[in-house]
């Protein structure tokens, strides 16, 4: 993988939050790369700071230092309307209320190019098609949103992600609520489509052990330390055996999975 394939890169990335007094750092000297056609999993044990950093390199959140460059710029000089054609956000904060269809929630992806009426042109309707295509939500288009299974809408929302057509998609727990049957077909469509779309994927999830089966890369949370490779060389590291504070469960290299000792 080349310069050319970076999309989005972190130098010497520090976060965390400022109070008048003070500011609390949460992660430190990040040095991060995310290329085209990769699918990466961050991972993390419960309030290590997943979120804190999908804010920062989404530019939600100011870094307390260091920068956050995307595309080859700075993130946080896009006005709203360019980075929204350069990165696209999934979270798992519950819908608004309203009468929208399937078709009409995947449109809105296309919000940051449509003139100021709101018209959809033909490019726009053809972005919307082919992500529902790429999601197999065809039979779904016309259902109210509120009609259809989590699993379901956790698809359209990738469908809306996919049209807003951005190099880098970020999803914040994709797989929450969802049963493994639905935990495994997200992950397999996010698979499929950073190759067949070539574009960045990165997601957070608590599901480590599927992350290491289908992921590209991943980049683990620690309190020492935050690392990005590959789910071979982290196992061969031993850097899952440090990821959780509990002496009942452990990391089993030879069969890439967590495990519990024998109580």
């Amino acid at each position: 993988m080349g310069f050319n394939n970076q999309i989005l890169n972190t130098s010497s990335l520090s976060i965390g939050y400022k109070s008048k007094k003070q500011s609390t750092i949460i992660a430190g000297d990040l040095n991060l790369n995310l290329e085209k056609g990769r699918l990466i999993a961050l991972v993390g044990a419960n309030g290590i700071g997943k979120s804190t950093l999908l804010r920062t390199i989404t530019g939600i959140q100011k870094p307390l230092s260091g920068s956050v460059t995307l595309n080859g710029k700075d993130i946080f000089s896009y006005d709203a309307l360019a980075l929204a054609q350069n990165l696209s956000l999934v979270l798992t904060e519950k819908l608004p209320s309203s009468n929208l269809t399937v078709f009409e929630l995947v449109a809105l992806g296309r919000q940051p190019y449509t003139n100021w009426l709101g018209k959809l042109s033909s490019e726009d309707s053809q972005k919307i098609h082919h992500a529902i295509t790429l999601t197999h939500i065809e039979h779904l288009a016309d259902k109210r949103h509120y009609e259809i299974s989590d699993g379901q809408l956790q698809n359209v929302l990738i469908a809306r992600a996919l049209a807003q057509d951005t190099p880098l998609i970020v999803l914040d727990e994709p797989t929450t609520h969802l049963d493994l049957q639905h935990k495994v077909a997200v992950f397999k469509l996010l698979k499929k489509l950073s190759l067949e779309t070539n574009k960045c994927i990165l997601f957070s999830t608590h599901d480590i052990d599927l992350a290491i089966q289908l992921s590209d890369e991943m980049i683990v949370m620690t309190e020492e330390k935050v690392i990005q490779d590959q789910p071979c060389n982290l196992i061969s590291q031993g850097i899952f055996d440090t990821l959780f504070k509990d002496e009942n469960l452990f990391f089993d290299a030879e069969k890439g999975k967590f495990t519990f000792k024998d109580l």
